[in-house]
């Protein structure tokens, strides 16, 4: 190790151990999950493709672990397995996790993260607030201040796009476009067919019909060439898919109204108060209740204010997301510039412990900070 690494790793440590007691102060017991975790976990939620980024082994019966990729779905796992599951409970922790580069990255594969992850608490705005201030205090104690806070509202999304006037595939398509961080252009544009024109002309035809009709014209199709089953999927699963391509094909379903509709929303932005305003504003026009939502987002931006942030200068936007689908609510970046990779992430997301084995869903809310770029000049990647 040459003198230049030997002082970045020692600044590292001395900032990962300085954040991890200011958590201390702040109440958060500290959680040091397994280094090697059981990968079907990650590989169930991120699909296949991220197999490559993990760093992976087998025990002697086959079962494969990796060595931990992150730290929240771990300290969930703890979390469920100790006595505290279900009960509120708030949870520090801090050291290495394991990726690969991407393609033709560089690098170790190495990082060193601290975060916080609390479970339980029904007061939602007033935990989003507390996540968000204590991540971003603990940065500025060990000299990472200014940095620039995005946020979003993963729940507030999902509450406009029930409200919209569309074929159910079309607003699937809009929630996981947005969740990848799409522009709303791409979403609408039509995708590629496959097939060739034959295909093509029957999907197009299927549009011109009713859709219990068509559902039924497809089933029996299948039944005569006797196709009962493809790939695990029934005939009526087969088409239900294949009328769903026929929508999406066309741009089926979705009005010029409703599509301008939502490409407004999603160019909301900025101070969270003039935000809020002009989404009540647009949902009053367009005869939408977000009147639930929009109540929990001012009582967010309140509950952040209380905690002493200076919230107009936290920028809102209705089209950011963070590229994890278990979010559910608040979600929130900061960084040194507007272009520059995140120092801190997070956001809330109450249904992800019961997919990890939990009886129900359990409010949860968490934040990572990513110890190489609480410098300015430290790597971007």
């Amino acid at each position: 190790m040459n003198a230049v690494t030997a002082t970045s790793a020692e600044r590292e440590a001395t900032s990962l151990a300085a954040i991890l007691a200011h958590f201390a102060r702040e109440g958060f017991t500290r959680c040091e999950p397994r280094l090697l975790q059981p990968a079907h976990v990650f590989l169930d939620r991120s699909g296949e493709d991220f197999r490559g980024r993990l760093y992976l082994t087998s025990d002697g019966s086959g079962a494969e672990f990796c060595l931990r990729p992150e730290y929240t779905i771990p300290v969930c796992l703890d979390y469920l397995a100790s006595a505290r599951a279900g009960d509120p409970a708030a949870y520090a922790y801090g050291g290495s996790i394991f990726r690969a580069p991407e393609h033709g990255a560089t690098g170790d594969g190495e990082f060193l993260q601290a975060g916080l992850e609390s479970f339980g608490r029904p007061d939602r705005e007033a935990a989003d607030a507390e996540i968000l201030a204590a991540s971003l205090d603990a940065a500025a104690a060990v000299g990472a201040t200014a940095l620039k806070v995005l946020i979003g509202d993963a729940g507030l999304v999902a509450a406009f796009l029930e409200r919209l006037e569309m074929p159910p595939v079309w607003r699937r398509r809009l929630a996981a476009g947005h969740a990848r961080g799409q522009r709303i252009s791409d979403i609408f544009a039509a995708p590629e067919r496959n097939g060739g024109s034959e295909q093509s002309g029957v999907l197009a035809a299927l549009t011109k019909v009713d859709p219990s009709d068509a559902r039924r014209l497809v089933e029996d199709l299948l039944s005569i060439a006797g196709i009962t089953a493809v790939g695990g999927r029934s005939a009526a699963e087969i088409a239900e898919r294949f009328l769903d391509q026929a929508t999406l094909a066309e741009g089926a379903g979705v009005s010029n109204e409703t599509r301008a509709l939502a490409e407004t929303f999603f160019a909301i932005e900025g101070a969270p108060e003039s935000a809020s305003a002009a989404m009540r504003r647009l949902a009053a026009d367009a005869q939408l209740d977000l009147s639930a939502a929009l109540d929990a987002f001012d009582a967010r931006a309140e509950a952040i204010s209380a905690r002493g942030l200076t919230i107009h200068e936290i920028r809102f936007s209705a089209s950011f997301a963070r590229h994890l689908d278990y979010y559910t609510g608040f979600v929130f970046e900061a960084r040194h510039s507007s272009d520059g990779a995140p120092v801190i992430g997070g956001g809330r997301y109450d249904r992800l412990l019961k997919t990890l084995g939990a009886a129900s869903d359990i409010p949860a809310v968490g934040a990572a900070i990513w110890i190489d770029r609480l410098s300015p000049s430290a790597r971007q990647a």
